[in-house]
């Protein structure tokens, strides 16, 4: 049997950003205290699952980072860091999206949502994602009596397309209808040289009604 018998991707909690800035990679933005608690409830739901767990890895992320910690300590065990899944780049970082896009100058970038032209390609984000979920179920310094699964601590964009890369539906789509809620845990299998989706949760939905910044880009 393999080392990693699954890896569950985890987005992280809500952010603190009463601005409602599009903070994209920019450092300093953490968990707020709701998103922390959004965090402990993707972490519970993990422990339920009484699953032992082999890896624990986040994007270089603070809110991602601070997302993993109550799973890093459910499980004692250390975090990872891995920039392929990371947040994508985004053109309007800094800026409240719905005032740049008003602006004309900011047009250009606006044209081509397919790509889409304001940051990097899906096309790119699905390459170093499956690359990261892959290597996560190699893990060959595992050994049989180290088998478990991999948790992935990432965000939105890059889980969805992930997604879209498995089930193969292509990866042009509604950013406000992903099925990627704060904290939810997406979860896939490896069977042969194919990836498998066999599970979603939204461990969190109870405490997403009080959300204020839901982080779609």
């Amino acid at each position: 049997m393999a080392a990693v018998r699954q890896v569950h991707l985890v987005r992280h909690g809500e952010v603190d950003n009463p601005q409602g800035v599009l903070y994209g990679r920019l450092p300093g933005y953490h968990l707020s205290a709701l998103g922390q608690r959004m965090a402990q409830a993707a972490a519970d739901e993990l422990a339920g699952r009484r699953r032992s767990l082999a890896a624990l890895i986040a994007s270089p992320l603070t809110r991602t980072q601070e997302s993993a910690a109550p799973i890093a300590a459910a499980f004692s065990i250390g975090i990872g860091t891995d920039e392929r899944v990371v947040e994508p780049g985004n053109r309007f970082e800094g800026t409240v999206m719905a005032r740049a896009a008003r602006n004309p100058l900011n047009w250009p970038w606006l044209i081509n949502p397919l790509r889409p032209s304001w940051g990097e390609a899906y096309s790119s984000i699905a390459r170093r994602m499956s690359d990261a979920v892959t290597d996560a179920f190699a893990q060959p310094w595992l050994s049989a009596d180290e088998a478990g699964d991999v948790v992935i601590v990432s965000h939105q964009l890059p889980i969805w397309i992930e997604h879209l890369t498995v089930v193969g539906g292509g990866y042009v789509h509604d950013p406000r209808h992903r099925r990627c809620t704060l904290s939810s845990i997406t979860t896939f299998e490896q069977r042969g040289m194919r990836l498998f989706e066999v599970g979603y949760a939204d461990p969190a939905a109870p405490l997403a009604e009080s959300a204020v910044d839901v982080g779609a880009v």
